[in-house]
């Protein structure tokens, strides 16, 4: 790799992992802006300290189970300096390429952290977030993005297509999603979320500006997640951007509407499109992308009505139907929208897309009720009834998001 190019692709990984980054803040804001007041100051601390096991977890175990690459070499061999490329690239381009995926992997507990927000004891999630990211995610990962076990190779000799997925529709988002549902079903709902009779009770938002604000930054954060998801900047497509664009406003616009200008519904919308989007961006006509869009805003507004509703699943910022449902949708929809005969790009198979799609989510669904019902009964997952009455601030954290405030007489 020419020593001008291999620079140049160390830089385009670092802004795009570094925007990735900054999508975990909006993971934050998203989920303090959506609890009551009594549990904001324990969403902001979750989402972080799961980002500091996810990066040990996947730094000594995950990235190896992904990609058989390890970190256990010189620093000279790591900054590339061994060598003509050295174990980790012309001037360590794995190594930032480390930090662009680590950032995805991350993403895993941030979207089951929405999920089970309220009654979720503190030190048990940081346990499921390191078996999730160094063992769950990563085995799949590496089906997918590093053609472990031969499974790509066959679905391209039997359907003249591997499985695409190229921004991560099923890897981050339908897997952190479906590992979000065993979650949820073992921790049960909030107290006092259904009446005795089953009736859902309303619990509002805490703060709508909050949750607008975390929805911004994953928007902004999302176009270095799809677009970064090349890895270099030889294959870099205005495609993906422009198709991110359309399926964002899809979404947006379709809640608002089928939400009925609910601001929950609407924030939640774009991101609904952003989702399934990922897997097909870069294959896509951009009307298909807008279809894929609305159709995921209108599934997003549907399923969080369902499961609060009808199927008693209290999943507090609706990550099962944001990110399984809506994940799943478009890794579905890649093998329709990404063929020529739609105007896409080709080189996708309907079969390939449904048979890993299904694939993924059947066993991040299985996952999640095995690792979190393991805890369950091991350590306990659940906050006791005093503690969720206080809320998670005071009985984790002993500190409430507005100390001053609620200290003056």
């Amino acid at each position: 790799m020419p020593k001008m190019n291999a620079g140049l692709d160390v830089f385009y990984l670092l802004i795009g992992a570094a925007m990735v980054l900054a999508m975990h803040a909006g993971f934050a804001f998203l989920e303090a802006g959506t609890v009551r007041s009594k549990n904001q100051v324990n969403a902001l601390v979750k989402i972080l300290a799961d980002l500091g096991i996810s990066t040990l977890a996947y730094l000594i175990v995950g990235y190896t189970v992904a990609y058989g690459v390890t970190f256990f070499h010189s620093a000279a061999v790591l900054s590339g300096k061994a060598g003509i490329d050295g174990a980790m690239g012309a001037q360590g381009i794995d190594l930032v390429r480390f930090f662009f995926l680590l950032m995805f992997a991350a993403a895993i507990p941030a979207i089951i952290s929405g999920g089970i927000a309220e009654r979720a004891r503190f030190v048990p999630q940081l346990m499921a977030t390191a078996i999730l990211v160094g063992l769950v995610y990563p085995f799949f990962e590496g089906i997918v993005w590093g053609n472990h076990f031969g499974i790509q190779d066959w679905l391209k000799d039997t359907f003249d297509a591997p499985f695409h997925d190229f921004a991560g529709s099923i890897v981050v988002h339908a897997v952190g999603g479906w590992l979000a549902l065993g979650a949820v079903h073992h921790l049960g709902p909030r107290m006092g979320r259904y009446s005795r009779d089953g009736r859902l009770m309303g619990v509002p938002p805490s703060n709508i500006p909050y949750l607008a604000l975390g929805s911004w930054i994953l928007i902004v954060g999302w176009f270095g997640f799809n677009v970064m998801s090349s890895q270099n900047t030889a294959t870099a497509s205005g495609l993906v951007a422009m198709n991110s664009l359309m399926a964002m406003v899809g979404g947006m616009l379709t809640a608002l509407v089928v939400g009925r200008n609910d601001p929950g519904f609407t924030h939640n919308g774009a991101l609904a499109g952003l989702v399934a989007v990922c897997a097909g961006s870069d294959v896509m006509h951009p009307l298909g992308a807008l279809v894929v869009g609305c159709a995921a805003g209108a599934l997003f507004v549907w399923g969080f009505d369902r499961c609060q509703k009808d199927w008693k699943l209290d999943d507090v910022l609706g990550v099962w139907p944001l990110h399984g449902l809506c994940g799943l949708l478009g890794g579905i929809l890649a093998g329709v929208f990404g063929l020529e005969a739609l105007g896409g790009m080709g080189g996708v198979s309907p079969w390939s897309q449904l048979i890993g799609s299904l694939a993924g989510v059947s066993y991040a669904g299985a996952m999640g009720f095995v690792v979190y019902g393991l805890l369950k009964r091991t350590v306990g997952i659940r906050l006791s009834q005093e503690e969720e009455h206080r809320g998670a601030d005071l009985s984790i954290h002993q500190i409430t998001a507005t100390p001053e405030q609620d200290m003056a007489p």
